[in-house]
């Protein structure tokens, strides 16, 4: 994996600016205030910032969000300084009530998994790149 770009975050209030700069990241373009995000973008945005905050929820800051490329996908991994904490899929939990992050990148990823290195875990999501 080649990496593209790396976000270092240490509070939730930073996962406005990790949403705009991922998705800068990700089309090459900045995205307006208020605007809609098109289709693969969104879905990287969206399970990089609820990863993210999984991350910084569960474990201690700071938490590390990188965008790599791996042939034609966009690898996002977000880790995590609780390596023995194991992620749980939470299927059926109700809206409002946490444990989407890795129900939402199973739907909109190619492949996730997790693995621990050190004393970070990550978890990963594969997506196609556009065009």
């Amino acid at each position: 994996m080649t990496e593209l770009r790396r976000w270092v975050l240490d509070s939730p209030a930073q996962l406005k600016l990790l949403r705009a700069s991922l998705h800068e990241a990700v089309t090459g373009e900045a995205l307006a205030e208020g605007a809609a995000l098109d289709e693969i973008p969104e879905k990287v945005c969206l399970v990089a910032t609820e990863l993210a905050t999984n991350a910084l929820r569960h474990a201690l800051p700071p938490t590390t969000v990188r965008l790599g490329r791996s042939g034609s996908r966009y690898v996002l991994d977000v880790d995590d300084k609780a390596p023995d904490v194991v992620p749980q899929y939470s299927e059926g939990r109700p809206l409002g009530q946490g444990g989407l992050g890795l129900q939402l990148a199973s739907k909109f990823a190619l492949e996730i998994g997790w693995y621990v290195e050190g004393d970070s875990k990550h978890v990963w999501a594969e997506f196609p790149m556009p065009g």
